[in-house]
């Protein structure tokens, strides 16, 4: 659907802004790169939309409620 694909663009907007554009000399570095850059992403950066919370923290609390539902 056309709202999954804002996120995803929305993902890589920020992406680029906060890890650059430039351009790596190998691809193992990019690599290197781009997932310290999802740790971060997950598990430090605060996010607006998620009451000033981590994806991770969120993921957690969810998982914690489903347990207790069961």
């Amino acid at each position: 659907s056309c709202y999954d694909n804002a996120v995803a663009e929305s993902f890589f907007a920020t992406l680029k802004a906060e890890i650059g554009t430039r351009v790596w000399d190998t691809r193992e570095q990019a690599r290197r790169d781009v997932f310290a850059y999802l740790t971060y992403y997950n598990h430090n950066r605060l996010h607006s939309t998620l009451n000033h919370r981590t994806p991770h923290e969120v993921r957690a609390c969810y998982r914690q409620a489903l347990a207790l539902a069961a």
